[in-house]
């Protein structure tokens, strides 16, 4: 039976993000001012470096990046934050403030009843996000960048049930009602919580469909990119809990790509997965 939590918790998510002034959670306020500063066109490269150097984790986070092995095949090290940024690139600012935001509300007192499901969903969030911006770039031929983004922000939806179900104890006594909850709804939520904050169309798309099984012949698409990266990812870092959840079917992937190809294909993006994961990672 329903929790009368879960109702509840439903209620008023959509209450919140249906009204005309929306509070955005504590967690999301860095991203929320890196994007009210991105969609300023006249905002430059050291404007920009002054907010990031603001916030000491996000600027460590975008020179982490900048030095990882995926951004500097060259080895020429950055140390500081502007430079880090022009090698980056602005788009990429936008992704590394989710990831701050992530981080600080897993190591939040809030979430400590979910901690053993939030590592599990970080690991494959930072899996996601980096083989999302390998397939966009050397399969779809699209915008890597956005892809990574849209890969990090995909489960925000199950972060951000699990920040507002820890104020329900009797539903996080209830590990079986909880997981239905963050499964059911997450994709949902996310794409409504995504939508609040302003995100691109396309993103929002690919959030809302990242887990409708179909049938792809050829990655072409952001929505495309995505879903096969959670599907691959899925092999190897599913967040789910094995004991309320059947699995995620990943059967398409073999439909998708014959075992050998798969296979490079996994091979090939795995330095680059572990670099990107590291750079987001604490």
């Amino acid at each position: 039976m329903t929790h009368a939590a879960t109702f509840k918790i439903l209620e008023d998510i959509a209450r919140d993000l249906s009204g005309k002034e929306i509070t955005f959670p504590t967690f999301l306020d860095i991203t929320f001012q890196v994007r009210t500063a991105l969609k300023d066109p006249n905002l430059n490269v050291d404007q920009l470096a002054k907010l990031v150097g603001a916030e000491p984790l996000m600027s460590t986070k975008i020179i982490r990046m900048a030095n990882s092995v995926a951004l500097n095949p060259s080895g020429r090290e950055v140390a500081d934050v502007k430079n880090g940024i022009i090698r980056v690139g602005m788009e990429a600012v936008r992704t590394v403030s989710f990831a701050v935001a992530m981080e600080q509300l897993l190591r939040s007192k809030q979430m400590q009843p979910f901690e053993v499901i939030s590592k599990r969903l970080w690991e494959h969030t930072a899996h996601v996000a980096a083989l999302a911006r390998v397939l966009a770039r050397k399969i779809a031929r699209i915008n890597g960048d956005e892809a990574m983004f849209t890969g990090l922000v995909h489960d925000i939806g199950v972060f951000y049930l699990m920040s507002r179900a820890a104020g329900f104890p009797e539903l996080i006594a209830d590990k079986a009602e909880l997981h239905a909850l963050l499964v059911g709804w997450h994709d949902n939520i996310g794409h409504a919580l995504l939508t609040a904050l302003g995100s691109p169309a396309s993103v929002l798309e690919a959030v809302l469909e990242h887990e409708n099984d179909r049938e792809i012949k050829e990655i072409r698409t952001l929505p495309d990119v995505l879903y096969v990266a959670n599907k691959i990812a899925n092999r190897t870092s599913c967040w789910r809990d094995p004991a309320y959840d059947a699995g995620v079917d990943t059967s398409m992937l073999d439909t998708l790509f014959d075992a050998d190809t798969l296979a490079a294909i996994v091979a090939e993006s795995e330095e680059e997965v572990a670099s990107l994961k590291k750079a987001l990672s604490t």
